[in-house]
């Protein structure tokens, strides 16, 4: 099964090859990961320690980086690798001044990852969430490297649990320690005998309260509100605002801040063309000329978490299509969070709706009825809000209980 496993690795990279010719994100994997040895061999320190964390994409990503600043604070004695198999991750955070050295992870072949592992040296290595990468982990615990896995979620589902996917379960016990987001996927992998297993939670409630904290302050944002309600929608597809805006058009009393996930010129345009009262893009702001608009378009990356500050109703969007976006990183405001009805392959959103801090809502109806009771008794609204952010600070200091574990090995090491 291993051979047969490889010849699948072999058979992906050369697809993906093939598809750089016309795909960019298959050339720039195919880029990425030919420039990774070059990088090790000139960025490495051959005399210092280093952890090596792996992200799948830029959402794992997030999710270690309170572990990665956790180290770089506690133990600077210690360099840090971080790798990512997407362009997604890759490309927007290569230049992340949190670790010292950051490139592709190669493709799983036998020669490529002890090539890697020759060259990067790392004293203890930390995969995300996701990413179950046979050859590494086997090549790994081959060379006693200790090697965990952080806020991960495991299901039934998955291949590790079917009959015929049992010599993809041994990748599991490659792990020293697999430090899970809930009870379920610890009683999911004793129950295949896979009991290194300790109950954390995810490290994301930390990463979020850490974004508040330095939220910054956005005066025309500020100008904006101007004491009004203001719901922030973040992250939104089309058909989030296709309701939004339909919603919006009902609610005068009410002022919407919208960061759609998508900010090229059509589709801009687009949500511009489906607006019937004054709105205005950020780029084209200053502090007056917002003053007599109800609806701000954020037309840039990177201000959302900060725009959230801002509101007294958040949606995010996402709950359409494949799934909804980061719920905590409203909650954490206290701020009660709507989104769309594809939200149940995410705790947290399932968790919201328990607490009495997150709402799923399926059409423009529903989003209005639910938004004009707040507008009409605002302190049904507060309590919303409340809930959601005391859900997420109940969740929070994930990251110390992940690094009380590993903290063990860095000290004997």
């Amino acid at each position: 099964m291993n051979l047969l496993y490889t010849f699948a690795l072999h058979l992906y990279a050369f697809m993906t090859e093939m598809s750089s010719f016309f795909m960019r994100k298959a050339r720039l994997t195919r880029l990425g990961q030919w420039r990774t040895n070059g990088i090790l061999r000139e960025k490495i320190d051959r005399n210092a320690r280093y952890v090596w964390f792996h992200a799948a994409s830029l959402g794992e990503f997030e999710q270690g980086r309170p572990l990665m600043e956790y180290l770089r604070t506690h133990y600077p004695q210690y360099k840090i690798l971080l790798t990512f198999f997407s362009p997604s991750g890759y490309e927007v955070r290569k230049n992340y001044d949190g670790a010292d050295v950051i490139c592709y992870l190669p493709f799983d072949t036998p020669y490529k990852v002890k090539k890697f592992l020759n060259l990067a040296r790392p004293e203890i290595a930390v995969f995300i969430k996701y990413e179950f990468w046979l050859n590494y982990l086997s090549e790994l615990k081959r060379r006693n490297i200790p090697t965990y896995l952080i806020s991960a979620v495991f299901r039934r589902e998955q291949l590790f649990f079917r009959s015929y996917g049992k010599w993809y379960l041994r990748a599991l016990f490659c792990f020293d320690r697999l430090f899970v987001q809930d009870k379920a996927s610890a009683q999911l992998l004793t129950a295949h005998g896979v009991t290194r297993v300790k109950v954390c939670g995810d490290t994301r409630f930390d990463r979020v309260l850490a974004v508040q904290r330095q939220a910054r302050p956005l005066p025309v944002i500020e100008h904006f509100a101007g004491g009004r309600p203001v719901l922030v929608a973040g992250s939104t597809w089309p058909q989030d605002e296709d309701m939004l805006l339909a919603c919006f058009q009902r609610l005068p009393g009410l002022k919407l801040i919208i960061a759609p996930h998508e900010i090229h010129r059509k589709h801009l345009m687009d949500i511009e063309s489906k607006l019937r009262r004054p709105s205005i893009r950020l780029s084209e702001t200053d502090d007056q000329s917002v003053v007599d608009k109800d609806c701000l378009i954020i037309d840039s990356f990177g201000l959302l978490s900060s725009a959230y500050r801002y509101g007294q109703i958040a949606y995010v969007g996402g709950g359409f299509g494949k799934g909804i976006h980061n719920t905590l990183e409203a909650a954490v405001y206290g701020i009660p969070v709507l989104f769309g009805p594809n939200y149940r392959k995410f705790r947290e959103a399932k968790e919201l709706i328990a607490g009495g801090g997150g709402f799923s809502v399926t059409d423009e109806i529903g989003l209005a009825k639910r938004i004009n009771e707040w507008l009409i008794h605002p302190e049904r609204c507060r309590k919303a809000g409340r809930a959601a952010g005391n859900y997420v600070m109940r969740n929070t200091g994930v990251t110390e209980k992940i690094m009380h574990e590993i903290p063990l090995i860095i000290r004997n090491s």
